[in-house]
Formats: C-alpha cells, sequence, structure tokens
C-alpha cells in the first residue's frame, strides 16, 4: 500500500522544453516528485525572440521563474501595426505598466532561451524534480495504479513508474498516438523566417521603435519586430506561404524568397530584410485539434504536443504554461482520481486553446489583407481607439487559472 500511495504522488515528463520544464514545476510546487526525461544531453531551446503575456507570466511569477527574467526580458511600451508598404501607423495597442496595472502581470519580450534558461534553474534547484538528460520516452503502458515508461538512457532502455505521464514533446512528437492521436503533424502552407540584429545596427535606423513590438503588415506576409536580451538585440520574425523543407527545423536560406513574398513594400523594409540575414526558416506544422488528448488511465499531452497551432496570436508558449498549471491544480485537487482530474483538465483546456485559435485565424486574415478589405480593417482599428483594442484582448491576457479566477 506504501508503494501505492508513492506512486500516486510521483509525475512522470517526457520532454524538457517550456511546455515539459513549467510542468515539472508546477507539479513539484504542489509536493509532487518529478523525474523528467529529456532526449537532448544537453538541453538547450531552440528558436529566437518570444513574447510573453500576462496569462503566461502571472503563472511564471507563482511558480517563482518570473523574477529570474527580469535581466533579460523587456516590457515593451506598445505593439504597434504599421503598413508595410507606407510605412504608415494603422493602430497601437499600449503594453508597458498599462499591460500589468489592466491584466495583474507584465508583457515581455524576450529570447526563448533566457526563459528556457530560467526555467531550467527553478527546476534543477527543486529536490522534488530529477532532470535526466540523453533519455528518450519510446513508450509507456498503464496499469491500475498508474503508468509505466520504457526510456532509452544511453542505448539501454529502462522503466520509470508514476501515477501519470506527461507528453511535452512539441509538435513533432512521435508519443502522441499513446494517447490514441495521430504521431503525424501537418504542414500549413506557411513558413517562419527569424533572425537577430544587433540593437542600433544601420538597417533598424528610423525603421523600428525600439520600445515597441514592430508588426509590418502585407497582404502575402508580415513581419514582427522587438528588442531581446534586455535591448541589446532586435529579433525578426516574418511569415508568408512557402514550400515545406525536407526538415522540421530551422535551416538557413535565400533572403530572395523573403524579398519576393513582401513585394511592394516601403525600401527601408525591404533593406532590412536583405541585411538581416542569416535568416533561419523552418515549416510551421500543426496538430489536428479534434485529436484526443489524454488517455484517461494515466497519459496527458501538454503544449504543442496537444494543440499546436499556427502562431498568429503569438500564444504557443503561453498555453504550453496555461496547460502545465492547470494540469497540475487538477490533478492535486483530485491525486487519487486522476481519470477525472485529466478529462476535466481537457475539457477546461479545449475551450480555451479553440478560442485562441480563433483569434489566430482572425490575426492571419486581418493581417494579410488586401485591397479593399485592408481599407476597411485599418478604418476600424483606428477608430476603435488603443483603449479599446486593449479591452479586446481582456479574455486573452487577463485570463487567470479556474481556480485563482
Amino acid at each position: 500500500m506504501a508503494d501505492r500511495e508513492e506512486l500516486s504522488r510521483h509525475i512522470l515528463v517526457a520532454g524538457g522544453g517550456i511546455a515539459g520544464l513549467t510542468t515539472a514545476i508546477a507539479f513539484a510546487a504542489r509536493g509532487f516528485s518529478v523525474r523528467l526525461f529529456e532526449r537532448s544531453p544537453d538541453p538547450q531551446e531552440h528558436g529566437a525572440g518570444l513574447q510573453m503575456s500576462p496569462n503566461a507570466t502571472g503563472i511564471l511569477d507563482r511558480l517563482g521563474v518570473l523574477a529570474r527574467l527580469r535581466g533579460a526580458a523587456l516590457q515593451p511600451n506598445d505593439v504597434l501595426l504599421r503598413d508595410a508598404r507606407s510605412l504608415g501607423e494603422i493602430a497601437r495597442v499600449p503594453l508597458g505598466d498599462a499591460a500589468t496595472r489592466r491584466w495583474g502581470a507584465p508583457y515581455l519580450a524576450l529570447h526563448r532561451a533566457d526563459l528556457h534558461a530560467a526555467l531550467m534553474t527553478v527546476a534543477s534547484r527543486d529536490d522534488n524534480i530529477e532532470i535526466v538528460t540523453g533519455a528518450t520516452v519510446r513508450d509507456a503502458a498503464t496499469h491500475p495504479h498508474g503508468v509505466t515508461a520504457s526510456v532509452d538512457v544511453g542505448g539501454r532502455v529502462r522503466e520509470a513508474a508514476g501515477r501519470l505521464l506527461a507528453l511535452a514533446d512539441v509538435v513533432w512528437s512521435a508519443n502522441r498516438r499513446l494517447v490514441g492521436a495521430a504521431s503525424d503533424s501537418a504542414f500549413t502552407g506557411r513558413v517562419a523566417w527569424r533572425a537577430t540584429l544587433r540593437s542600433g545596427a544601420g538597417a533598424l535606423a528610423g525603421l523600428i521603435a525600439p520600445d515597441s513590438v514592430n508588426a509590418f503588415l502585407h497582404p502575402r506576409a508580415h513581419l514582427i519586430a522587438y528588442p531581446i536580451r534586455g535591448g541589446a538585440s532586435v529579433n525578426l520574425a516574418a511569415f508568408a506561404h512557402g514550400p515545406a523543407t525536407d526538415s522540421a527545423w530551422a535551416k538557413t536560406a535565400d533572403v530572395a524568397a523573403l524579398a519576393n513574398a513582401f513585394s511592394g513594400a516601403d525600401d527601408a523594409l525591404l533593406r532590412l530584410l536583405r541585411e538581416a540575414g542569416p535568416w533561419t526558416v523552418w515549416p510551421i506544422h500543426t496538430v489536428d485539434p479534434a485529436s484526443p488528448w489524454i488517455d484517461p488511465a494515466g497519459i496527458v499531452t501538454v503544449g504543442d504536443a496537444a494543440h499546436a497551432m499556427t502562431p498568429f496570436a503569438a500564444q504557443g508558449a503561453a498555453l504550453a504554461i496555461e496547460d502545465a498549471y492547470v494540469l497540475a491544480e487538477n490533478v492535486a485537487a483530485q491525486p487519487h482520481a486522476v481519470s477525472i482530474a485529466l478529462v476535466r483538465y481537457e475539457r477546461e483546456r479545449r475551450e480555451r486553446v479553440a478560442a485562441v485559435a480563433r483569434r489566430g485565424q482572425l490575426n492571419e486574415f486581418a493581417w494579410h489583407a488586401g485591397m479593399p478589405v485592408s481599407l476597411a480593417r485599418n478604418l476600424f482599428l483606428r477608430l476603435r481607439g488603443p483603449d479599446r483594442l486593449a479591452a479586446d484582448m481582456d479574455w486573452l491576457y487577463g485570463w487567470k487559472p479556474p481556480a485563482a479566477a
């Protein structure tokens, strides 16, 4: 009986990225012991910039992570929407101190690696968390008292048992099959381009508002630019139609294709695209939102492994952080009825994720609108004004975990 009781307080996590580390920290904060398996022997976060909205930073604050981001993250003053062809301002949404007052937590711009490092530091110093690197979860089986995972550690397969296995191994997860979902993701037809420039670089002069999230809108593409690394660098992220590459991960690419997507844009913006290289590019994949997220017997997907979507609401990492917290909250409330906790988690999160996905679809349509729809879009946004545009985001940025709300 003691063994069963101990097992009921033990959680397994597959994946040491943002979703997996937040899951581990959230469970450990509630007194569970956690073993996290990360396939890389030296885990580091890929990618570049990241916008972290108050719905996520509020959770990071509760988990003791936010304080470790203070030196690396910035609070942009606003989101500034601009026309890529004229560079004229279309609209702006106030952030900065106004975001903290309105939504109860800061809106931050930072490098993904800085968030990952902060999460790793908090997790590594928690006695309730064991991080096993160079370890890949290959399979798992549920039983009346929990789940047993087969883990490849350095070429040797070992077994690990717990009450719950959380799959946080991103959009490419092969383990989604363990909850009855298809393991393959779907290419959206769009690709993401990323580059980082030193602040003050010539191509940025007079073009990028240094304390804002700058969004340049074009019918065939859009470009997002904002400060990271304490303001030392500027992150550039562009999104356009493109072919699927032969690799799921970032690779260098010819900037001519990106410049072509922005054909007709202002010369200063085209110069920035040409001079900002090297650009990395990778295909944007999603997973079927109707696929199962859980096996109620003790396996659950978290973050992109459950619901990877297009990035047009800038909520991928934020939703993963929300998932982790709500999952731990539900299981802690009913540790001896995990199946009920998992069903409740899935029900709560599906509604929220679906709403965010709809917002992303709306943004994609609006940001890439051509004439004459773009004229109507611009007029609508100008008439609405900054304060009402901020109010439109209350449901998203002002979200709180169900128990806290």
